[in-house]
């Protein structure tokens, strides 16, 4: 996002990495939890009951349940922030309503990062324009801006002391490489699909699914999960894999997307745009 920034990228290709990697954490947590409990490593979906229904009843229950936890949360934190004009104050409704929002997740067992995404969204958008002054939205944008990369900086110095269980052998480092070509594939099958339908008939910035596809890096969360797992035989093994898509990710994509954006030409706001 920084490099967008920087690059004076369009407004609409910002939202779209921010906003879809926002969901892809959430979604991609659910999705981890339920496969981890068919596995048999969690207990979060019931393996008594068919694959099938177990896993519809948990995917409605954590995305729809967090959905409208989210939106029933922010709403009145937006009720509230509507009614008061004092900036602390309003900087801890803000606090206020993440936390609350995660607490409560846990007890009705939604899915946390979900709610919160859509609570955010709710604050973030009409609760900017409508329930904040100016002076509001620039200590609520400083505090979380400070938030962001207090806790991104302390995720990725733990996940740094981790790197010692990480396997180097050639069957692991082949393993790793093979990973790294799959995630791509599925990325860019995930992006393009829903771009093309989206955009059918409607102005498509020109190299936008390249940029989808190569932006999509990689980070703490990935090796968070992985390392959430229990011990069991193939543990080291995805580790080693996840490990390697996540450096690749920040080393070889994070520091070439620059090109790819001026390949494009989407390093200004005047960026051209093409029909589907």
């Amino acid at each position: 996002m920084g490099l967008l920034k920087e690059l004076r990228a369009p407004k609409s290709l910002e939202a779209q990495i921010a906003g879809e990697s926002l969901f892809n954490d959430g979604i991609g947590v659910v999705l981890f939890l339920a496969l981890a409990s068919l596995a048999g490593l969690f207990a979060t979906v019931p393996t008594a009951a068919p694959a099938t229904s177990a896993l519809l009843a948990f995917f409605v229950r954590e995305v729809g349940g967090g959905a409208m936890l989210g939106l029933g949360c922010g709403f009145v934190a937006y009720r509230t922030l509507m009614g008061i004009d004092d900036h602390p104050l309003e900087l801890l409704v803000t606090l206020a309503l993440v936390m609350f929002t995660y607490a409560v997740s846990f007890t009705i067992h939604a899915s946390g990062p979900i709610a919160v995404v859509v609570a955010g969204l709710l604050i973030g958008n009409p609760g900017r324009r409508f329930a904040m002054s100016a002076r509001t939205r620039e200590l609520v944008d400083a505090f979380w801006s400070m938030i962001d990369e207090l806790l991104n900086t302390v995720l990725f110095l733990l996940l740094g002391t981790q790197v010692f269980a990480v396997s180097t052998g050639p069957r692991a480092i082949a393993a790793g490489l093979v990973s790294v070509l799959v995630v791509l594939l599925a990325r860019l099958i995930s992006v393009g699909l829903p771009v093309a339908a989206m955009s059918f008939g409607r102005g498509l910035a020109r190299g936008i699914v390249p940029v989808l596809t190569w932006s999509g890096l990689r980070g703490g969360i990935s090796v968070a999960m992985v390392l959430s797992l229990p011990q069991f035989p193939a543990r080291d093994l995805l580790l080693t894999c996840t490990y390697s898509v996540v450096v690749f990710s920040i080393l070889v994509q994070g520091l070439t997307v620059r090109r790819l954006l001026g390949y494009y030409r989407l390093g200004t706001n005047e960026s051209p745009t093409v029909h589907a």
